[in-house]
């Protein structure tokens, strides 16, 4: 079996096990009172370039809600691609959270918000249509649902309209690190250096082990956001363990080595299939997944021949690439693409 289902079915890197077991000794206070939480605290504020707040959580779901749920009252409409994981994936989490916050699709391509297409969403409710919930975020997800990443001209375009009617700009990174390693910026200027008040980090999805995080730009939303994750049960009281895991996801640019690492098989596969007829692939190949549209008996065969992956519909399949992922899987996967399509492709 050769595994593209997803990114969160690979190992956890082995140095954040190490940093694990470095952290089992003596007793330490709970509920984020020992010195990893600190030092998390001064390590992240070193990579952003400014001083954050970072709360670990257990999950990227519980990353969104809470994050969304800081954003503004219950009433409050906050505004998504259609195809982010927070709309279609999560349970309408930060609805719960939130206590009733509603998700507004925009329109844009490859998972991205169209930032004229906000524009306008956001000219059809003025200020004191007291009828109709009130816009308070814009939620970015980057990279995308659908493997795209945003250019960081995009998300301050999206931040200035955010900021032009006083709404906060939450970024749902669960693959940050890919989109990073893609545009090869700093972590600033893809984040509040354009806009973003608040983003939830993810580490499981890149090597991570049972944590992520949310990272507060806005210093404003730190302390609620402390009484949202504590009566949602995401305080842990032995805290050490989370941040520890968060220090060495960090540690001299590991994050963005297994990003790149995952990335690169992605881009080694999409070339590969490039120009096979029958394959296409429906949104750009920008950080470390894949959306292929092939006939319905390749996707078959593939699946007969030991590839897992999802299946979107019977002629579309999502193909994750893990951070240890390996050359020779990227190249078998391609080698019984080509093998499949073509034959399956003339059949039909």
């Amino acid at each position: 079996m050769i595994d593209f289902r997803s990114d969160n079915t690979g190992r956890a890197a082995p140095e954040l096990i190490e940093a694990l077991a470095r952290a089992n000794e003596g007793t330490a206070l709970g509920y984020g009172g020992d010195d990893w939480t600190a030092r998390l605290q001064q390590r992240y504020s070193e990579v952003f370039e400014t001083k954050v707040r970072v709360f670990p959580v257990a999950t990227g779901t519980a990353a969104n809600a809470l994050s969304l749920a800081a954003l503004g009252p219950s009433w409050g409409l906050a505004y998504c691609s259609e195809a982010a994981h927070i709309n279609t994936s999560e349970a309408n989490a930060a609805g719960f959270f939130g206590g009733g916050l509603k998700l507004v699709p925009v329109a844009g391509d490859h998972g991205r918000i169209e930032a004229d297409a906000l524009a306008r969403t956001l000219a059809a409710i003025q200020p004191g249509q007291i009828h109709r919930g009130q816009p308070v975020a814009v939620s970015l997800t980057q990279a995308t649902d659908l493997g795209a990443v945003y250019r960081l001209d995009e998300i301050r375009a999206i931040g200035d309209i955010a900021k032009g009617r006083g709404l906060k700009l939450h970024m749902d990174g669960a693959r940050f690190a890919n989109a990073l390693a893609r545009l090869d910026c700093s972590p600033a200027k893809m984040t509040w250096r354009a806009g973003v008040d608040i983003l939830s980090f993810g580490a499981t999805k890149n090597g991570g082990l049972l944590c992520d995080a949310i990272v507060v730009f806005d210093h404003s939303l730190a302390d609620g956001l402390a009484v949202q994750l504590r009566r949602a049960g995401q305080v842990w009281s032995k805290m050490r363990f989370a941040s520890a895991q968060l220090m060495a996801y960090a540690e001299n640019g590991r994050w963005l080595d297994m990003a790149g690492a995952s990335n690169a098989i992605a881009a080694r596969i999409a070339a590969g299939v490039a120009n096979v007829p029958g394959v296409r692939l429906i949104a750009p190949v920008e950080a470390n997944e894949l959306f292929l549209e092939l006939p319905s008996a390749a996707l078959d065969a593939l699946e007969a021949g030991g590839f897992q992956f999802y299946r979107r519909s019977t002629t579309l399949g999502r193909f994750v690439c893990r951070f240890d992922a390996t050359e020779g899987e990227a190249d078998a996967l391609v080698a019984a693409v080509r093998r499949h399509a073509v034959p399956a492709r003339a059949a039909e």
